[in-house]
């Protein structure tokens, strides 16, 4: 860990503990800040905060209100799902009080070669992929992945040496409390409209996923998807030497698949097909790994050793078992159409989808033409479920169930496929309906799996 001295003495109030939060707190502790957090929970029902608190840090506890931010205050550390609008950061912005994240004061202690990454769909993959393949071959040190991925930024960078390699998944949120971080190397794998509650505009949120690449340099590389013409022109706003990564074809500068064949820079480096995720998404995933791969100096075989091994991020078109023909698939995470429209891509058998969840006022036209091609039944759940059997029916599925939640929706989609079938839990929407979040939607459905088949989740 790098020995900061900027925030020796200073006063930081850090807004919101969760996992960021309270890592935030303690590494700011032991930098030498006077360190005092609020957070909405009483002190009773807050472990974390008893912890800071026996460890000597100030605790303010249930409503946060404007008032909590005397005028000596240095700095402000927020939780990125806080919004800007709520009172208290209102206050330290009329204040002038800077405001970061915790993934810029993690960036500033870390000794190790940063990576970033971004996007509105596949982060979470593509980091671990990255992750796998740098570990690979290596002669000193290691790679370790955090940030967005759920693991604290602040708490893995204390550890990183000089010989690691950080490599951090930051979303639009973590970005926009970011003011000096600098990745050696950045990665951008799409940009949609997403987020646009917190943002306001789509503008805003694109300008803040590019605060990935604001201060890179020359020296520096910035690995983008060139799939889009808004993303190609994104490009142009970075310093650092653009890496494109291409499922299209549309340049050879990078990687790129073409003719069922990923390469880079005019050499072959594995078969598409040989890619163990499913679907045209991972594919995007696996260029951008194969980029990074490739800019860090790891050899063909390494790169294709984890690409044919990596079965996927948990909850993230996630491969479970297969029993009696059947392979089961957990794509909780797919809180939304767009990611629902790329599992279902990903697969050529027929699928029985298990769907649903929070209804955010919109219907599933768009959906149409992904059920069209790829689902053969579809069982339904949650507040949705009358929506997304319009679309089904729209599409021409004759065969629609409905089941209480996800799990309960499992033996009715195994009653309705046949050896051969996917059985895919891919909702399109978030979870929060029936379950607190989409990692305990998913969980419930593996063991419902478990259950059913009697096998054990395949690792």
């Amino acid at each position: 860990m790098k020995n900061v001295q900027t925030y020796s003495g200073k006063k930081v109030f850090v807004l919101g503990l969760a996992k960021s939060g309270y890592h935030a707190a303690l590494l700011l502790q032991k930098l030498g800040a006077k360190v005092t957090v609020s957070d909405q929970k009483t002190l009773r029902d807050n472990p974390a905060a008893q912890t800071l608190k026996a460890a000597g840090v100030t605790v303010l506890t249930g409503p946060q209100t404007a008032d909590q931010l005397t005028d000596d205050f240095d700095l402000m550390v927020k939780n990125p799902g806080i919004a800007y609008d709520v009172p208290l950061v209102q206050a330290a912005l009329a204040k002038q009080l800077p405001i970061i994240t915790e993934v810029e004061l993690a960036s500033e202690v870390n000794e190790g070669e940063l990576v970033a990454v971004t996007g509105s769909n596949g982060k979470t993959t593509t980091t671990t992929m990255i992750t796998k393949i740098l570990n690979q071959e290596r002669v000193q040190g290691r790679s370790a992945y955090a940030g967005n991925i759920g693991v604290p930024a602040s708490e893995v960078a204390q550890e990183m040496t000089a010989d690691d390699t950080l490599v951090l998944e930051v979303s639009s949120f973590m970005l926009l409390g970011t003011t000096t971080f600098h990745p050696h190397i950045a990665v951008l794998t799409n940009i949609f409209s997403n987020h646009l509650d917190y943002h306001k505009t789509r503008e805003n949120y694109v300008n803040a996923k590019m605060r990935i690449t604001a201060n890179q340099t020359a020296n520096d590389y910035f690995v983008v998807n060139f799939d889009a013409p808004e993303w190609r022109t994104l490009a142009q706003r970075s310093q650092a030497q653009i890496v494109p990564f291409s499922r299209q074809a549309v340049t050879t500068d990078g990687a790129y698949e073409q003719d069922g064949n990923l390469y880079f820079k005019g050499e072959l480096v594995m078969a598409a097909s040989d890619v163990r995720v499913p679907g045209t998404h991972n594919i995007e995933n696996a260029l951008a790994a194969i980029a990074v791969a490739k800019i860090e100096g790891r050899s063909n075989d390494a790169i294709r050793h984890v690409l044919t091994t990596f079965g996927g991020v948990r909850h993230r078109t996630q491969y479970v078992l297969t029993a009696a023909g059947r392979k089961y698939y957990n794509d909780s995470k797919a809180t939304d159409m767009e990611a629902t429209e790329m599992a279902l891509n990903g697969f050529k058998e027929p699928v029985v989808l298990l769907a649903g969840g929070l209804d955010r006022g919109y219907e599933f036209d768009n959906l149409v033409p992904y059920f069209k091609a790829h689902v053969k039944a579809i069982v339904l759940f949650g507040e949705t479920q009358q929506l997304l059997a319009k679309a089904a029916k729209a599409a021409g599925i004759s065969t629609i169930a409905y089941a209480e939640n996800a799990e309960a929706a499992v033996p009715i989609a195994y009653n309705l496929s046949a050896p051969g079938d996917v059985i895919l839990l891919s909702p399109a929407n978030a979870s929060w309906d029936q379950y607190p979040n989409f990692e305990v939607r998913g969980d419930r459905f593996i063991e419902a799996v478990e259950a059913l088949t009697g096998q054990k989740e395949e690792q």
